[in-house]
């Protein structure tokens, strides 16, 4: 039995925006993490979200 997914779910849920602290909201298809407080999409790579406002995508 494979706990992986579920543990990666809670720790996605538990991080919070670097830039304003907000919570996050996980978009699946795009595989980022996405704070609409900052306007910035976090990038979800290999499974591990990268935090650097530097690597964040603009949102329009």
């Amino acid at each position: 039995m494979n706990d992986a997914p579920h543990a990666d779910r809670r720790m996605l849920e538990s991080l919070v925006c670097p830039v304003t602290h907000a919570t996050l909201a996980y978009d699946a298809e795009r595989q980022e993490l996405v704070s609409k407080a900052a306007g910035l999409a976090f990038p979800i790579r290999g499974g591990i979200p990268i935090m650097l406002v530097d690597e964040a995508r603009r949102l329009d």
